[in-house]
């Protein structure tokens, strides 16, 4: 995936949607999130903000905020947005090892006793079905040197419903995976986010025992110029 963007520094995420930068001219303007999370670790002031422009000219901010080059020099694409879209190019690609041979993909199927979506459907050459759900992991743990990525990064009902769903998918003997896009270049593992939401951390590990398949794929960076390049094709652990 090639986006063509502009820099900036960051002033503040001060709405869920919303955040101020300062461009390099020295003018202040706003921007759009699309990042309904709390974004930890990855709003912080002064940071470098690498953004798109519309041409939408019915769009009241144009700027949109892609990635986040941290002070660390860690990239982040905290456009929760181009999880799916990294994930379809890397199935279509066959970079996911554990995710190929297949002969149709749908995207946002409904499935499931909670009235859900699931974000990939693939049919198998002998008809079986795979149902995958994905989670963008944007949360790095920096207290450490071990790198550790979590998720969730805020106490997440709509994910937990997926786990149950996923479950079910297996007790109905398909097959469900649960896929981590990773899209912190500083993340080298991932584990749930047990400090921050339990219920979510127990259903994963129940969800792992039940025989939900759980990936995690790391998203690898390049920026020249105002050319930034993201795919995801770096397979990293997922710790219980």
């Amino acid at each position: 995936m090639k986006l063509n963007l502009q820099k900036a520094t960051l002033i503040k995420r001060y709405k869920r949607f919303l955040a101020d930068i300062l461009l390099k001219d020295g003018t202040v303007t706003t921007i759009h999130v699309a990042n309904t999370g709390a974004m930890t670790g990855c709003a912080v002031e002064k940071d470098t903000v690498w953004y798109s422009t519309s041409d939408n000219k019915k769009r009241k901010y144009p700027f949109s905020w892609e990635l986040t080059q941290t002070q660390n020099n860690d990239f982040i694409c905290v456009n929760t947005l181009r999880a799916n879209q990294l994930v379809e190019q890397a199935l279509n690609q066959g970079t996911i090892k554990e995710l190929t041979n297949f002969t149709q993909l749908k995207r946002e199927v409904k499935y499931g006793n909670e009235n859900s979506k699931i974000d990939f459907y693939l049919i198998d050459q002998d008809n079986s079905e795979t149902y995958i759900e994905v989670k963008s992991v944007t949360l790095l743990d920096s207290s450490t040197t071990q790198q550790q990525g979590y998720f969730p990064d805020s106490v997440t009902i709509r994910g937990q419903k997926h786990l149950r769903e996923l479950i079910e998918i297996v007790e109905q003997g398909k097959r469900a995976v649960l896929l981590f896009a990773v899209l912190h270049s500083g993340i080298t593992s991932v584990t749930a986010a047990k400090h921050i939401d339990k219920a979510y951390a127990e259903l994963l590990a129940l969800a792992h025992q039940k025989g939900v398949e759980i990936y995690a794929y790391q998203a690898q960076f390049l920026v020249d110029g105002k050319i930034a390049t993201m795919q995801l094709n770096k397979a990293i652990a997922v710790k219980f």
